[in-house]
């Protein structure tokens, strides 16, 4: 009977040492890669963080010294307009609103009265002429979006000059309605058409098909189908189209001239003094001109919300 062999305790021992010494994974090169692989990942989440918090603040600044300097007094501003305005003053909106010529009232009942008529008469033609073009066969659609392509194309200050000398030969020369009739045309109903167009193709064809079965016509597809569905769309158009309309300032200048009267955007132009400028009234002319429309796009930007749900649900 043989006796068990045993191994010498130094040798096993230098065994072991060899085996806890010998290259391990979590020790190789794959960990030093590994680590700065994340150190570069960081390195890099934090420029990416920094570079979008600088552009953030460089568009948030000037609406920051905008707003506040509506509220602070001539010296203030001049000395430093990114301070916050302590003390805190109406007297730039109230001297605003007191200005002999009435710039600001007559301004805003312009404006309101010009861009409320150009959506009224765009929005309604726009969403018909998108539903028109959808009906097309592919290649009538594609020619007809072609020629609606040129508007966007085309720049407004190229345009310019024939339409006020178009306006001048039909008589509407320095009046709103040749102002209002200069925004239906253009840029602003090809971007209309096209946001009608493309919501258009999310409508399932059985229903307009459906609905033709029932012997609707055109128009009253149109105003009892197509319309009601594509409210969100018009959310989307009366955003953008009511602000560009608002802050316009080429049309107005030019159009109106200075004989027949201001929108909000040519009264500010107007405000500005030749030799010095009052740029606490000056700002609180900005934001009185500025209160309509973010009221406006707040309450059409839910009513977007609430069509974009409210298609969902159906």
């Amino acid at each position: 009977m043989s006796a068990p062999t045993t191994r010498p305790a130094g040798i096993a021992k230098s065994a072991g040492t060899a085996k806890s010494t010998g290259p391990s994974p979590s020790t190789g090169p794959a960990r030093s890669a590994r680590s700065g692989g994340s150190v570069r990942g960081n390195v890099r989440g934090r420029s990416h963080l920094i570079g979008a918090w600088l552009i953030t603040l460089a568009f948030i600044l000037p609406v920051y010294v905008a707003f506040v300097s509506a509220f602070k007094k001539q010296d203030q501003i001049v000395s430093n307009p990114a301070a916050p305005p302590i003390p805190f003053t109406f007297d730039n909106i109230a001297d605003a609103l007191s200005r002999p010529d009435h710039l600001v009232q007559a301004g805003l009942l312009n404006s309101i009265m010009v861009t409320t008529a150009t959506l009224v008469i765009l929005v309604p033609l726009s969403s018909m002429l998108a539903f028109y073009i959808s009906e097309r066969t592919p290649r009538v659609k594609g020619a007809l979006l072609a020629v609606f392509a040129l508007g966007l194309m085309v720049p407004p200050q190229v345009v310019l000059l024939p339409i006020v000398t178009l306006l001048r030969s039909i008589g509407l020369a320095n009046s709103y309605a040749g102002l209002i009739l200069s925004n239906v045309g253009g840029g602003y109903l090809s971007f209309a058409v096209f946001v009608y167009v493309g919501f258009l193709r999310t409508i399932p064809r059985e229903v307009i098909e459906a609905a033709r079965m029932d012997g609707a016509g055109d128009l009253r597809l149109w105003w009892r189908i197509v319309f009601p569905v594509v409210r969100p769309a018009t959310a989307t158009v009366g955003i953008f189209l009511g602000l560009w309309v608002w802050n316009d300032f080429l049309n107005p200048q030019f159009i109106l001239g200075p004989l027949q009267g201001q929108t909000i955007t040519t009264g500010i132009y107007v405000s500005l003094g030749a030799y010095s400028t009052d740029y606490s009234q000056l700002f609180g002319i900005m934001f009185l001109a500025a209160v309509i429309p973010v009221v406006g796009y707040l309450v059409s930007q839910r009513e977007f919300i609430h069509g974009l749900m409210s298609g969902a649900s159906k």
